[in-house]
């Protein structure tokens, strides 16, 4: 079609030359929203929305649930990707505390005496239990009872001896060691004292054994007390067998004055 002597645009090309030439301003070309206006320097042109969903046409439900739908499920799948793997620790924790074990002192069928606790190896030596000292920890020497101290006899030794007496030998020994305890006024079979000719004359390592491997109706006291501590013992019961017959000459000149001004 011609008007005036030229091709006729026709309605939409004259609509379409309208667009372009009123186009004022040029938009930036991608990105762009859904919905938007996009010309540059072009026809208008109108972005093709994406196809809504049937319950979105429906209006049951719109975008925004949609996407917190979707976050909500995320979530869930994370919570029980979570749980899987505490559970999957913690089985494994439990496992390893519960593995197959004797009980102390329960039967066992795999050794031929069907005992679980098993025997030390013969000849074996816990760590610092060697006591190669003799003399430290038998009060013997060669095998004969030694009549001297392992080491020095201080002040700190008498006063260290003398508790340990009075907690385990006194209530059998009592105070000063003549045998009568409290324990033998109930009943106990007394023990002999500690003043008599024989055992002011028996040697410090005899002491030393009784209380180490026990005599008689007493019993041994090696776990009560250790080896250093039962040498304390010893020379507090020499302490008191001095005691019990000393003179006053016995005592240090220092001491002796004391003693004599007293009335």
């Amino acid at each position: 079609m011609k008007l005036n002597g030229k091709p006729a645009l026709g309605v939409n090309g004259w609509a379409l030359f309208a667009s372009y030439a009123n186009a004022s301003k040029v938009l930036l070309y991608p990105p762009f929203e859904k919905g938007e206006i996009i010309s540059k320097g072009l026809p208008l042109f109108e972005k093709a929305r994406p196809e809504r969903s049937r319950r979105e046409r429906q209006g049951e439900i719109c975008p925004s649930q949609l996407q917190n739908s979707l976050l909500s499920r995320a979530n869930r799948k994370l919570c029980v990707l979570l749980v899987l793997g505490f559970s999957a620790v913690i089985g494994c924790q439990q496992k390893m505390a519960d593995q197959p074990r004797y009980e102390p002192l329960t039967r066992s069928t795999l050794f031929g005496d069907e005992r679980a606790a098993r025997p030390l190896v013969e000849g074996t030596v816990a760590r610092g239990q060697l006591r190669s000292d003799e003399h430290f920890y038998t009060g013997k020497q060669g095998g004969k009872l030694v009549d001297t101290f392992p080491f020095p006899v201080t002040p700190s030794t008498l006063a260290r001896g003398e508790e340990r007496f009075n907690i385990y030998c006194s209530p059998c020994h009592d105070r000063v060691g003549t045998g009568q305890g409290m324990i033998v006024r109930r009943g106990y079979r007394a023990p002999a004292s500690f003043h008599m000719d024989r055992l002011r004359q028996a040697p410090a390592g005899y002491f030393f054994d009784v209380m180490t491997n026990g005599f008689g109706v007493m019993p041994d006291y090696a776990q009560q007390v250790h080896p250093e501590d039962r040498w304390a013992i010893v020379a507090y019961i020499r302490a008191l067998q001095l005691s019990q017959h000393a003179t006053l000459a016995d005592v240090p000149e220092d001491q002796r004055r004391q003693l004599e001004s007293k009335p």
